[in-house]
């Protein structure tokens, strides 16, 4: 197994962790915080999706499935590329409302099926290439996509402990 399939290995495992989070909640459990101002199933999984989109975005030179398609709005948000959840206080995280499971579950599908398309073409040179000059030292491509498994990974796990909290 080389260093690409172990990437495509760890995304491949996502989708059901964030199914498991959210399948068969009402919008009113999506929006539940286990305390004022804590955050909720629905923004955990909408944080972990939009933080992917941008980053596969930028990687692309391509714009965010968010902006492009029909999902802001389902979020009751407006399509701004730039808010990822990164930096929110408690009032922006109360205003992620998902209309539905459905919602969070299609915007996760349809980005992590940008990611394996991503993935199925990479070499492992394209994995050293660095992606992010604003770090020190620079991020690779691999290191990027690392990160982008561990965030969703620690924020699916946060969304699957709150629900086992309702």
């Amino acid at each position: 197994m080389d260093a690409k399939d172990i990437l495509a290995e760890a995304h491949g495992r996502l989708p059901e962790l964030v199914g498991q989070a959210v399948d068969g909640l009402t919008p009113d459990q999506l929006r539940w915080a286990p305390k004022p101002g804590a955050n909720t199933i629905g923004w955990l999984v909408w944080h972990l999706t939009r933080v992917q989109d941008s980053h596969l975005a930028e990687l692309l030179d391509a714009e965010q499935i968010y902006v492009t398609g029909d999902w802001a709005p389902r979020f009751g948000l407006k399509a701004d590329p730039s808010d990822t959840g990164y930096g929110h206080g408690a009032a922006q995280v109360a205003a992620v409302a998902p209309d539905s499971a459905e919602a969070l579950t299609g915007y996760y599908r349809a980005v992590h099926e940008r990611t394996v398309e991503f993935l199925r073409g990479l070499t492992a040179a394209d994995l050293d290439r660095v992606v992010d000059r604003a770090w020190d030292p620079p991020v690779t491509l691999g290191v990027r996509l690392v990160s982008v498994i561990d965030d969703d990974a620690q924020h699916a796990g946060q969304a699957a402990y709150i629900r086992g909290l309702l």
